[in-house]
Order: structure tokens, then sequence, then C-alpha cells
């Protein structure tokens, strides 16, 4: 009988990730898809979100205002929904690896958000996956706090904090408990890169505790 598992993956472009930072995120993302790809034990749904942040403080303004459009406030906000759930998990894949850096700020709680609306779109019955990758700080700690409360609710939450400028005290505590089982620090975006596939193997384990041997090597 497969296990049915529905993640939501948000992605950080803000402007701190630098270059180098903003691949070795594309290239964790695009393993961590890989990883449930091929198997007949996992019947996996993905979406993709890359969030950022109002760039000036008249997007900050645009974003946050209640007569802004829907289109105005997505420019605004620099929050892009690049895949809705699907399991074509190979198309999610090619998506991952044409995302260019968007920049910005850290609207880390506007990003949990999006997520929040997007669990709706999930199967019924399962209790999905909101994994976030976050280099720094969020530009509202409290928002952010009220946001992972608020989505705990609803999904399990799993950070990946990247970087000593990640709030790591804070997001043990945003995070789904145990902590342990749900946050993975990595001190340096060069850490990231060379630690990519245990890291990948660390996560999923901890989302599928009983994977069949060699699934996700």
């Amino acid at each position: 009988m497969n296990t049915k598992i529905d993640t939501i993956l948000l992605i950080d472009g803000s402007g701190s990730v630098g270059q180098r930072g903003w691949d070795a995120e594309i290239a964790l993302s695009k393993k961590f898809v890989e990883a449930f790809q091929g198997t007949e034990e996992v019947d996996a749904q993905m979406s993709v979100i890359v969030y950022s942040g109002p760039r000036t403080w008249g997007t900050w303004r645009k974003c946050f205002a209640r007569r802004t459009s829907k289109e105005e406030r997505k420019k605004a906000c620099n929050i892009n929904t690049v895949m809705h759930f699907t399991n074509d998990l190979a198309d999610v894949q090619k998506k991952i690896a044409a995302l260019k850096w968007p920049k910005g700020g850290t609207l880390t709680s506007k990003a949990l958000k999006t997520a929040q609306s997007e669990l709706m779109l999930g199967r019924a019955g399962l209790h999905p996956n909101v994994v976030v990758l976050t280099d720094g700080k969020p530009m509202s700690k409290r928002w952010t706090r009220l946001a992972s409360q608020s989505i705990r609710k609803k999904a399990r939450l799993l950070w990946v904090p990247i970087t000593r400028n990640a709030p790591l005290k804070d997001i043990k505590k945003w995070a789904t408990r145990k902590w342990e089982e749900n946050v993975f620090p990595v001190k340096t975006f060069r850490d990231l890169k060379a630690q990519r596939d245990a890291i990948v193997t660390h996560m999923i384990a901890s989302m599928c505790p009983k994977p069949r041997d060699g699934m996700f090597n």
C-alpha cells in the first residue's frame, strides 16, 4: 500500500542568499524532489513556493495595502507559487531548475500564509508537510511566529535554517514538535552544497520513518 505524502517546499530567494547560495538551494530542492521519484512505496504530491519580500518601502505598502490588486500584490510581496500540488515530479524538477533568483527581503510570514492557502488544494485526510528553506531573519519575527502556529494546526512544519544569521533559537520554537526531527540547520551555503545528499536523506527519513532500503540514495 502506497504512503501518500503532500509537501509544500518554500525556497528563500532573498537578496542575502547570494547567487551561490541560491544555486545551492536549487540543487537541494531538486534532490529533495528527486528522492520521491521512481518509487512505488510513496505517492507524493509537491507544491513549490519561492519567496523573498518587498525591495522598497513603496512596494512594502503595496504588499499590505487592502486596495492592492492580486497581481500587484504578488509582484510587490515577491511571493511566487511556482507549482500548485502535482504528482508530476519530473515537471516540478524542471520548474525548479528554471527558477531565477528574485532577491528582495525575507517575508517569511507571507510565504507561510501562502503555503497555508495552498494546503486547501491538498488531498483530504492527509497531514501534509511544509518545508522552509531560509538563510536569515524574517522581516517580522512576530508575524512569522503567528503564521507558524497557524500552519502547524494543519501541517507538519519543517525548517532548513542556513547560516548563522538564521534565528535558530526561534526556528526551534516555530517548527513542529519535536524540533530535533523537524529542524535541519546548516552553517553555510558551502555546507549546504557539500552535505546536500545527507540533508535530504535526514529530512525524508524524518518524514517517512520506514522507507525501503536504498529508496532515497
